[in-house]
């Protein structure tokens, strides 16, 4: 083995269920689980080092229904001998030198764990796990955040949310990011929010944005209980991952705040980010993939059939008259574009905005008028969101 795979020098810490510090502090964690559970779901600042593949992990299970847990243990230790577990050690102990406050886990804090945990030992690395594994980091995870939903809504004399609403455009999220107490849904989803906030990365699976919301919920409690925290107005769905529904209804019950805009920023707001940034994104992603795992279509060919696929998925709220209109419009705005002129983009977005966006924002608002607390143009609302914050 290379020098990186020797024993750290470490000190001897002991096994943790300390769950909020692991969070709040980013503690380095590897993660046991097969792949396929580790693609479900995970936490940031964790690196997947399986004890076992996919398949060996399903050889196992077999085995253990067939034949029974001491059966299906052996199996285990001949499955993952010889070079293959030298293979493994070899990564977790390098984990260990690089991460020498880290923590591993498997599911439950069991079998895998322990056995990677014996495994490292017998090599002289006495490296801690977390007691209960990703089971309860994920139970404590729901629970906390439940708790500050309820705490939001339960306020007395200070509201511990504000919602921050507006048009399509407004640039709430740009205004929100100032705030150090603001979480964005929007980036934790990897989505801009409409029918046209798919990005080139993609999103993360379900389990992993409620995961990540909740840790950035926890952090900006845990940094100040007293404080608001301020979120953009969401939907139940920005794009595909869905909002926990305890943090959905204490949304429905906390103040808003309006930001208010003029339809020409409105427009170029949503040609910067929809068009330029969109294009970018897919450009940068296209950059990074390997030949085999993308169809041989360019990063603007990309970029167009996800407006035009947008489009069409809001044919029907749209009208059949409307949608012909638009589509014409997008499609000779991309022609335009790939010749090197991007400004015919702004005139359907212009049109989206104004006869779809707009009376749809006006209607729900209307139907929460009594929690409008402000509103006002950007400064005003930047104003109005610094003076809720304690005064240090």
């Amino acid at each position: 083995m290379s020098d990186q795979s020797q024993p750290p020098t470490i000190d001897v810490r002991p096994d943790t269920d300390d769950y909020e510090s692991l969070f709040f502090n980013d503690t380095p964690m590897f993660d046991t689980r097969a792949p396929i559970e580790f693609k479900k779901g995970a936490f940031l600042h964790t690196l997947s080092l399986p004890l076992m593949t996919d398949i060996e992990r399903a050889k196992v299970g077999t085995c253990y229904k067939r034949d029974g847990q001491d059966a299906a243990i052996k199996l285990g230790h001949r499955l993952v001998s010889g070079k293959t577990k030298q293979a493994r050690m070899a990564l977790w102990l390098d984990f260990a030198n690089k991460n020498p406050n880290g923590y591993l886990y498997c599911f439950r804090g069991g079998l895998r764990s322990h056995t990677t945990q014996a495994w490292l030992a017998e090599a002289g690395c006495h490296y801690p796990l977390v007691k209960g594994g990703y089971k309860a980091m994920r139970r404590f995870l729901i629970d906390r955040l439940d708790a500050i939903c309820d705490a939001a809504v339960n306020a007395q004399q200070e509201e511990k949310f504000y919602i921050v609403a507006g048009q399509t455009g407004a640039a709430k999220t740009d205004l929100l990011l100032k705030f150090n107490n603001s979480i964005d849904l929007e980036g934790i989803a990897n989505h801009r929010g409409s029918a046209f906030g798919k990005r080139a990365a993609g999103q993360p699976s379900q389990i992993d944005f409620e995961n990540h919301l909740a840790v950035q919920f926890l952090r900006q409690h845990h940094k100040s209980p007293s404080t608001p925290i301020f979120l953009e107005d969401e939907s139940h769905l920005i794009g595909r991952c869905a909002m926990p529904l305890k943090l959905r209804s204490a949304m429905h019950e906390s103040p808003i705040v309006v930001v208010e805009a003029d339809l020409e920023s409105r427009v170029e707001h949503s040609f910067r980010n929809y068009i330029l940034q969109k294009l970018s994104e897919w450009q940068e992603w296209v950059a990074v993939q390997a030949d085999d795992e993308i169809e041989k279509k360019s990063a603007f060919e990309l970029f167009a059939e996800e407006l035009q696929k947008s489009m069409f998925n809001i044919r029907k709220r749209l009208g059949g008259v409307r949608h012909q209109q638009l589509t014409l419009l997008l499609n000779h705005a991309l022609v335009a574009h790939k010749a090197g002129d991007d400004s015919l983009h702004r005139e359907w977005i212009r049109i989206l905005l104004n006869e779809y966006y707009d009376p749809q924002y006006d209607y729900l608002l209307a139907q929460r008028k009594e929690r409008i607390a402000f509103r006002g143009n950007a400064r005003a609302v930047e104003e109005y969101l610094f003076s809720k914050l304690p005064v240090n």
